[in-house]
């Protein structure tokens, strides 16, 4: 089981931009960073979680929501046991709890975002958009 902690949330005006953290430890013996792929999601009040973005292991591959394509980039820095979600051009829809997850993989060139593929999950950090 792997710990998540999501921090860099905040308020923000649209239009404005966000840096997301999600930092990782507590790795079983013989594990580490890189044999996790790590999603980002969301949750807005009185609608379901949402895929937002993943990223494969080794960085080779990424995804992303329709919805923010363009705005939010996704990155990871395993030597630092950290993935961060870079939020651009936020919008009051962006308004949400964000969660990273993780799940652990010997593919190492994609990843799903398909919430049930993720056994580990941080407490999530609000975003709020607004002026």
């Amino acid at each position: 089981q792997v710990q998540l902690v999501e921090s860099g949330g905040g308020l923000v005006q649209p239009g404005g931009s966000l840096r997301l953290s999600c930092a990782a430890s507590g790795f079983s013996s013989g594990l580490r960073m890189d044999y996790y792929a790590i999603g980002w999601f969301r949750q807005a009040p009185g609608k379901e979680r949402e895929g937002v973005s993943c990223i494969s292991t080794n960085d080779g591959s990424t995804s992303y929501v329709d919805s923010v394509k363009g705005r939010f980039t996704i990155s990871r820095d395993n030597a630092e046991n950290t993935v961060y979600l870079q939020m651009n051009m936020l919008q009051p829809e962006d308004t949400a709890v964000y969660y990273c997850a993780s799940y652990i993989t010997t593919v190492h060139n994609t990843c799903v975002m398909t919430e049930n593929w993720y056994a580990d999950w941080g407490q999530g950090t609000q975003v709020t958009v607004s002026l």
